[in-house]
């Protein structure tokens, strides 16, 4: 086989579409603002997430591609450009793995909620501007960004409740170093002090941005082989303490924030 045949045989098995040059990314504040307050009016608007992180991307995926690039797991992870969410939604992929594994339980974690990768992609689409398909390097990274949310929920323990999704998102800042996660945070702790639930919701945020710095890098794992792993074992070697915080919260008062004026 000649060299030109074998990276035309690699650009068909990729499905690698034309060249695409992506446009530096403008700051917009009042966009992500706005945007926020949509948000805090329903959690469910999974859109103004994308609309946020659009927003007040800047370098950030930039950044985060270049760091992954500086590891030897994360470089061959950059080189072999896994579509996550493609093997995310192979349910028969995910029962293969062990009983007591992160597949397993991450395939537990969907069934319950009834979540699929494909749809968590959809909702990132209805962003106007996005540049998340686009054949490039660092659109990849960014896809591959959305796609690990519901796997870091897993790893982290935080569930789907209004407090768990603001934690996975603060516990998000530190590992992406993106801004759209801390305003997205900061916003929902500001929520939950005005609800006056007498538990300590936003506390429970802030130590999930602690954790998230205290943590291996998530980004550049290896998740196929992560999915292996046992649960427990997988969160040690992460060092993905409890969320004590968090546990402290009744189920009940999870939802119970405020609303932005």
């Amino acid at each position: 086989m000649t060299a030109e045949s074998m990276v035309g045989e690699m650009a068909f098995d990729r499905n690698v579409s034309p060249p695409t040059r992506l446009k530096p990314r403008r700051v917009q504040p009042v966009r992500a603002w706005r945007a926020l307050r949509r948000l805090i009016a329903d959690k469910e608007d999974t859109t103004q997430v994308f609309e946020i992180m659009n927003a007040l991307a800047g370098g950030s995926v930039r950044r985060g591609y270049q760091q992954m690039l500086d590891q030897a797991d994360g470089g061959r992870q950059a080189f072999l450009m896994t579509e996550l969410a493609d093997r995310l939604q192979d349910k028969d992929w995910l029962r293969a793995f062990p009983e007591g594994s992160v597949g397993r339980a991450y395939l537990a974690f969907i069934e319950e909620r009834n979540f699929s990768a494909y749809g968590l992609a959809d909702e990132s689409r209805k962003v106007a501007d996005t540049d998340i398909e686009a054949a490039h390097p660092h659109a990849w990274y960014a896809r591959r960004l959305r796609d690990v949310h519901d796997i870091w929920h897993v790893l982290t323990g935080y569930r789907t409740d209004a407090l768990g999704e603001a934690c996975v998102v603060a516990f998000s800042l530190p590992q992406t170093r993106s801004p759209g996660f801390g305003v997205i945070a900061a916003g929902v702790a500001v929520e939950f002090v005005r609800a006056k639930t007498g538990y300590p919701c936003a506390r429970a945020i802030l130590q999930a941005w602690v954790r998230g710095r205290r943590a291996a890098w998530l980004p550049g794992l290896d998740y196929e082989a992560l999915f292996a792993e046992p649960l427990d074992s997988a969160r040690a070697r992460l060092n993905l303490t409890a969320p004590t915080v968090y546990e402290r919260v009744p189920v009940e008062a999870r939802n119970a924030y405020g609303r932005m004026g």
